[in-house]
């Protein structure tokens, strides 16, 4: 019964990764992915708004489209519009320098070490309030249309106006971003 149990939360496990619910077969070789501390997984890093260098750590293909996470590295103050995801879930984990977050009607101010799940469906903003760059972690699961949304917000100069770019990934822009005192 024990193993029973072990390989009916092994087969959860791998349908929360997949996304689709699609268990990748046991004759296909698992592969490593290994990224470089301060590198980006296809040797691109993207700067958002002018200010913020990402580097994609995970991406969607290297988990059947179940995980996406970046490391972002604040340059200034401030963060994106309160938006919504539509299907993801979206992790948060400061690494360096203070955040504010708003999540629903919940509202905190994390520092290193600290972390938070934004659950899909829910209005949530952040921004940097720290004197020195600041660092975070961020995941969404699944990985949806994240990449790209990050991809084509590096080319545009205002992405957080950019409805349509928002939509387009899953998201809806919901307000403005939190105001930074």
């Amino acid at each position: 019964m024990e193993s029973l149990e072990r390989r009916t939360f092994l087969e959860v496990a791998l349908l929360s990764l997949t996304g689709a619910g699609q268990i990748a077969s046991a004759q296909t070789a698992a592969r490593a992915v290994y990224v470089e501390h301060g590198a980006d997984r296809f040797k691109h890093p993207y700067t958002i708004a002018g200010a913020n260098e990402v580097v994609f750590k995970v991406a969607g293909e290297d988990t059947h489209n179940g995980l996406f996470i970046i490391e972002q590295v604040s340059q200034r103050k401030g963060g994106p519009p309160r938006h919504l995801h539509h299907a993801q879930e979206e992790w948060f984990y400061i690494m360096e320098g203070e955040y504010v977050f708003e999540v629903g009607d919940q509202r905190m101010r994390m520092k290193p070490g600290d972390s938070l799940i934004g659950p899909r469906g829910v209005p949530h903003a952040w921004a940097y309030v720290g004197e020195n760059p600041g660092k975070i972690m961020i995941g969404f699961a699944p990985a949806g249309q994240m990449q790209r949304f990050f991809a084509e917000a590096a080319k545009l100069r205002d992405f957080a106006a950019d409805q349509k770019l928002y939509r387009e990934c899953g998201m809806d822009i919901v307000g403005p971003p939190l105001p930074i005192a």
